[in-house]
């Protein structure tokens, strides 16, 4: 008689548990679906609304001065863009901060990378050191770099005393861009390390062992092996400098002469050009519209990387 009773409730019991795990799931999933939720509207919030306003503000003669009144003009503000001269000179001058920063900075990254891979003793203590930089304040190391180059600073005094000529460095139209980029690569430098220390890390030993029965040397196994294996991390990296480097500002705005990349706008970027567009000359729809080239340049070369870097690779 009690076997009985205790078969007859078993399936009311089951059901109660499977109601309540039921409960319990969907709980579960409205709690991730309302974390996820949550960053992607201020994300939305803060970029992509952001994004669509400034192609409105684009179009329009928008000058914060004004009274209200922001007429459409269509396409006028590009035309003018397009037909400044500085304008031309930043997107210019962007360009080499991107060609000259982003193989600068990949192949100094790989190679302090591999160099720490081949050392056992206070591995720790020298990614340390070289990811110190990456965490000091950008203006900070800019104001530093700054005093180390102005006329009478550490650079010339030890040119000086080696018999060289003293040099212009930051006042020099020619030297200015490639010594703001130079500092850049030299700031940023621990980063990529870091991010190719962890690619390597991820690479199986077997086929460094495998390489090593077939009498393969170290630049066979770096061409056939490292690199191969590394293109997902150098894909990563690529991209992520080359954004960095479109968006070249505080490093300009702190190291060029006057703050306005001088000399001669030898050193202004697309960026700092944007800026000075907005804030100093109060033309925000030009602002603007200098900021949609901006973003399509940003999406073109990142879409371009992605699809003619990134290889299959295979384990």
């Amino acid at each position: 008689m009690q076997e009985i009773q205790s078969n007859a409730v078993l399936p009311a019991g089951s059901a109660r548990l499977e109601k309540r795990n039921l409960s319990y799931k969907r709980k579960q999933q409205l709690f991730i679906y309302g974390s996820l939720f949550i960053p992607l509207l201020f994300f939305a919030a803060v970029r992509i609304i952001p994004i669509f306003y400034s192609f409105n503000v684009s179009f329009r003669e928008w000058n914060i001065l004004s009274d209200g009144v922001r007429p459409f003009v269509g396409l006028d503000n590009y035309i003018e863009l397009f037909q400044d001269e500085v304008f031309h000179k930043a997107l210019k001058n962007t360009l080499i901060y991107v060609g000259v920063g982003v193989p600068g900075q990949l192949i100094a990254g790989l190679a302090v990378a591999l160099l720490l891979q081949q050392i056992t003793v206070l591995r720790g203590w020298f990614r340390t050191i070289y990811f110190i930089p990456y965490m000091t304040s950008i203006i900070a190391v800019s104001w530093v770099f700054r005093w180390v180059l102005i006329p009478n600073g550490a650079a010339n005094g030890l040119l000086t005393q080696l018999g060289f000529a003293k040099q212009l460095f930051l006042n020099s139209p020619d030297q200015a861009i490639y010594l703001i980029t130079g500092v850049m690569i030299w700031q940023i430098l621990g980063f990529q390390m870091l991010i190719f220390v962890t690619g390597l890390q991820g690479i199986p030993q077997l086929y460094y062992e495998a390489a090593d029965i077939d009498g393969a040397g170290r630049w066979q196994k770096f061409w056939r092996i490292t690199l191969p294996l590394l293109n997902p991390t150098i894909v990563f990296s690529l991209v992520i400098a080359t954004i960095t480097y479109l968006q070249t500002f505080t490093q300009v705005k702190n190291m060029s002469s006057a703050g306005a990349g001088g000399p001669l706008n030898s050193t202004k970027s697309l960026v700092l050009y944007i800026y000075d567009l907005g804030f100093k000359h109060h033309k925000m729809g030009l602002a603007a519209a200098a900021t949609v080239i901006l973003f399509i340049v940003i999406m073109g070369l990142s879409l371009l990387q992605l699809k003619f870097v990134s290889k299959k690779v295979e384990y």
